[in-house]
């Protein structure tokens, strides 16, 4: 036995050093693979056939290639949670329009080209549409004229809704200033942006110009700006809310009226003005080779009591009067109760409810009066919440996101958010950007609401995907997919708690990682915060977001435990999960 063990314990040790010895030779072993289910089978995936609500506006789509951007890699929630978002990569809603996220300029915000921090943040964030010279202002706008030189049979004041006589506030194309733009200053502007623009002209004039026949002066105006144009723009609107008593043109002075036109506008009449225009602009289009599309103002909603019976009749009598002449259908909204100091829950779920209640209206309006089912555009769209600084604020970015998920489900052809730059009063503003007059935020701070249309964009793919949501209210998910592959989801929390959600995807198989900005409030203001946090990054001052955010660095995780993300209060997730 003992002979035995000592020549038993050297061999042991030969045996083990060359065991030891040749594992020190191997290549080390690749890392280990996240284990994943057996792949599924993708079935081919076909485009539906275009809306007719969406049209001509999806004619530029463009396929887009997603390229993972510079990443935190960070650690995804575990947790087994009930909130799970089903994703269907396997069905397609619709192409998505890059005309979707257009926004509104206007001729009072500087020259624009002379401003860089604007030029820097409107190249980055990329609307592709602008409208022109938008709002109130369009019915009262010669493009062609020099500073304070009307035509001569433009009179110097125009009647009011009451029937006063007051100076409107002429703008002029041609104009040389240091606060507002020339036309050719805003074709710069899309020019050197990388944007492209679509025009109001001025449909007021038809009615309180004073020539033998202001409709065919008017007419001859915008066809004479067509040519101008030169096939820059294509999309054009006649006039802006013209059933609206606050426009100019809704009530004329008779004593200088000398074509026979009754003091107050109908729809009727709009329509028989409109095809004047058609004609003119179309024969100017043609002259000079060019496509254009006109679109025809329509009231979005039911008409109520307190109304004018201009708004009540506009639709009725304008659709059938049109003969199919338009191209597209004009609809603003600006969502919440008129004026109200709505609270965040009020703001978000008319954002979430309202498109589709008017995409119903507008469909129900035109069956009933015959009307050609066509594109449909919401060429303004805002909030008219106020008084707790609801405009200027995060919950803002909430509701952007909302309108423009909203908009794509319900198949609008183009949408544009009114607008750019407005006025402070006190955070009663629509503007974008900070005008300067916000205490301690320069001019052109973006607002969080930029922050949100910006990461939305970024992160989305080229064609719409359904999204459902169980076992939570509280989120709301937009999907789509990229001609690449990979998938994007937009997950956003409309409660005060944070949401951990699970995200499951069908027809597609996950790559090892998905990538992702969480976008959220500060804790200014309620949930009014004046400030948005991107991935933890706020900004330095009191308002906006982080000035870095062209080069800020999205969270990643692998998709080892599945794609589990948490949604924090008021505020979304922005997404894409890689192709395996």
């Amino acid at each position: 036995m003992r002979i035995a063990f000592a020549i038993f314990i050297p061999l042991l040790l030969l045996v083990c050093a060359g065991i030891f010895s040749c594992k020190k030779t191997k290549t080390p072993a690749p890392d280990p693979v996240p284990p994943t289910d057996t792949p599924v089978v993708v079935k081919p995936v076909t485009d539906p056939p275009v809306a007719t609500t969406m049209g001509f506006f999806l004619d530029d789509w463009q396929a887009k290639t997603f390229t993972a951007p510079a990443y935190n890699e960070t650690t995804a929630p575990t947790a087994v949670t009930a909130n799970v978002v089903t994703v269907d990569a396997g069905a397609i809603i619709t192409k998505i329009p890059l005309s979707l996220f257009g926004h509104n300029a206007n001729t009072w915000m500087t020259p624009m080209v002379t401003e860089p921090l604007f030029m820097n943040h409107i190249t980055n964030l990329h609307p592709h549409i602008i409208r022109w010279p938008a709002g109130s202002g369009s019915d009262v706008y010669f493009w062609n004229q020099p500073q304070d030189v009307l035509p001569p049979d433009v009179p110097q004041q125009i009647m009011d809704k009451d029937g006063v006589l007051k100076d409107p506030g002429y703008w002029y194309g041609k104009i040389n200033t240091n606060w507002s733009a020339s036309l050719d200053q805003y074709y710069a502007m899309l020019q050197q942006s990388g944007n492209r623009g679509m025009i109001t002209v001025n449909y007021g004039y038809a009615r309180y110009g004073t020539s033998d026949d202001p409709v065919a002066a008017a007419a001859h105006l915008a066809a004479d700006w067509v040519r101008y144009d030169n096939g820059r723009t294509q999309y054009w609107e006649i006039g802006n809310e013209n059933y609206g008593d606050w426009e100019w043109g809704y009530r004329i002075d008779l004593t200088k009226n000398e074509d026979g036109q009754p003091e107050y506008l109908t729809g009727k009449l709009y329509a028989q003005h409109f095809k004047v225009f058609v004609d003119s602009m179309q024969k100017a289009a043609t002259e000079i080779g060019k496509k254009i599309y006109i679109g025809a103002t329509l009231v979005e909603s039911p008409s109520e009591a307190w109304q004018t019976n201009t708004v009540k009749t506009w639709n009725s009598g304008m659709l059938p009067e049109l003969d199919g002449k338009h191209d597209f259908y004009v609809v603003h909204n600006y969502f919440t109760t008129y004026n109200a100091n709505s609270n965040a829950a009020e703001v978000l779920n008319a954002s979430f409810t309202v498109p589709s209640n008017m995409m119903d209206f507008v469909l129900q309006t035109l069956q009933t009066t015959g009307a050609p089912v066509k594109p449909v555009a919401l060429t303004e769209w805002n909030m008219w919440a106020r008084d707790s600084k609801q405009q200027v604020s995060n919950t803002s970015g909430v509701f952007a996101l909302l309108i423009m998920g909203e908009a794509l489900k319900n198949k609008y052809g183009m949408a544009a958010r009114w607008d750019l730059l407005n006025g402070w009063d006190n955070g009663n503003d629509h503007g974008l950007f900070s005008d300067g007059n916000e205490p301690g935020i320069p001019k052109w701070t973006p607002r969080p609401s930029f922050y949100y249309m910006y990461f939305f964009q970024k992160m989305l793919g080229d064609r719409f995907i359904p999204a459902t949501v169980k076992n939570t209210n509280a989120i709301i998910p937009y999907a789509s997919t990229y001609s690449s592959g990979e998938v994007n989801i937009t997950l956003i929390n409309t409660s005060a708690s944070p949401v951990t959600t699970e995200v499951k995807i069908n027809n597609f198989n996950a790559g090892n990682r998905f990538y992702w900005y969480r976008l959220e409030g500060s804790n200014d203001n309620g949930e009014f915060s004046r400030k948005v946090l991107v991935n933890g990054n706020g900004p330095a001052l009191a308002a906006g977001g982080p000035a870095d955010y062209a080069t800020l660095k999205a969270y990643a995780a692998t998709t080892l435990n599945g794609i589990k993300i948490i949604v924090p209060p008021l505020g979304a997730v922005c997404m894409v999960i890689d192709k395996k």
